[in-house]
């Protein structure tokens, strides 16, 4: 049997990723958690898992921490990045972590189910920097051009699908005010006064967050 365990914060993303790669063999078996440190409580409990796939905007600690943690305490137990900042200083700053293997977000599931079979075969699986545009090549995603923090780059994303700070509030578990204060934080740093103009920027920049 091959566990895979899935850490993913957003519920619905959790559980598509779960159904695709249960598909990827007869007797895989995924569990999805959806923060670092439920993970590692897992993972303390029962360290019997073939595979980690990781987001990299996680509430608490962060994904890049957790690829940092796993690989000192749990060293054969591989990993495998699934995450919107795909830029090559993302990649190499996750791999550098100790991630073996990264995929996009926007990839399609044959492709993340193509890296999984690399990474359980002891490969090591990254996208091909040469494919990449300018703009993701020199790691110009917003968060990277502005110096985002993760909790910013979490709230940007929603920003960018249009949340209110009240629906943004309640899928991050923050309350409203907390979010404003990142709302503003994210104004300043981009130098806009309003949604419109944020949105603009993300264009900009590709929808790169």
């Amino acid at each position: 049997m091959t566990r895979i365990l899935i850490v993913e914060d957003h519920a619905l993303v959790r559980e598509a990723r779960a159904h695709t790669l249960a598909r990827l063999e007869p007797g895989v078996e995924c569990l999805g958690v959806k923060g670092s440190d439920e993970a590692l409580a897992l993972l303390e409990s029962n360290a019997d898992w073939d595979l980690a796939v990781v987001d990299l905007m996680l509430p608490g600690i962060n994904g890049f921490s957790l690829l940092g943690v796993l690989a000192k305490r749990y060293p054969d137990l591989p990993a495998i990045v699934v995450s919107a900042l795909d830029d090559s200083a993302s990649v190499r700053r996750a791999m550098k972590a100790g991630a073996s293997g990264f995929v996009s977000k926007s990839s399609s599931s044959e492709e993340l189910c193509r890296a999984v079979r690399i990474v359980l075969d002891g490969g090591v699986c990254t996208p091909e920097l040469d494919s990449l545009s300018p703009a993701q090549r020199t790691g110009a995603s917003v968060g990277e051009r502005f110096g985002l923090t993760v909790a910013q780059l979490r709230v940007l994303e929603l920003l960018g699908q249009g949340k209110t700070n009240r629906e943004i509030a309640d899928l991050l578990g923050l309350s409203e005010g907390t979010v404003k204060v990142h709302v503003s934080a994210i104004f300043r740093a981009l130098k806009v006064k309003n949604r419109s103009q944020v949105l603009l920027v993300i264009s900009r920049h590709g929808g790169r967050i």
